[in-house]
């Protein structure tokens, strides 16, 4: 028996189960009323379309808008990620480009110190060279002055020796006498 019959227990089922075989069709012989099935066919669309308007067609519109959603989060995130390798790229340029301009930086100082070092070596040589040229002058300088004090001192004391000379008779004995005592006044 059909559970739909037994949920209809009527007369009419009860004459519907007696029936032989025979006077009942085809969808009889498969145990289907030909009506029913329609009836049921017509509920089963009813349920079907009430399910799909009212559950799934917004259920889907739901899920839709949801996935929607979580593929812009997702390209979003690609960007955002994006961005960020590109940030990162372009920070380690950035990084790069100091290090290499800090570089240039220090080696111009070096190059700059060497320089400036290298002037102030020349600067100090000229002026000890003009220092020495300037102590050479003092002291030929001064050695004329002492050439001239000594010519002058000798000729006084030949001056006086002469005047000793004059004033005593000269002689041989003599006059080697007041040379060797005029050499040794001009050695002590």
């Amino acid at each position: 028996m059909n559970f739909i019959e037994i949920a209809y227990a009527t007369p009419e089922a009860e004459e519907h189960t007696t029936e032989s075989p025979q006077n009942v069709g085809l969808l009889g012989s498969l145990g289907l009323n030909g009506s029913q099935f329609v009836f049921q066919w017509v509920n089963f669309a009813i349920v079907v379309a009430v399910l799909w308007f009212l559950i799934l067609k917004p259920l889907t519109k739901k899920l839709n808008e949801r996935r929607q959603m979580i593929d812009d989060s997702i390209k979003n995130a690609e960007k955002m990620q994006k961005n960020l390798e590109k940030s990162d790229k372009d920070y380690q340029a950035r990084m790069d480009n100091a290090k290499i301009e800090a570089n240039k930086i220090l080696e111009k100082a070096q190059v700059e110190t060497t320089v400036i070092a290298e002037e102030m070596k020349n600067k100090t040589k000229n002026e000890i060279e003009q220092l020495v040229e300037h102590a050479k002058i003092n002291i030929k300088i001064e050695k004329e002055e002492m050439m001239t004090g000594l010519k002058k001192e000798t000729a006084e004391i030949v001056v006086a020796a002469m005047e000793k000379i004059l004033s005593v008779k000269m002689d041989g004995k003599k006059d080697k006498e007041i040379i060797e005592n005029a050499l040794k006044d001009l050695k002590s």
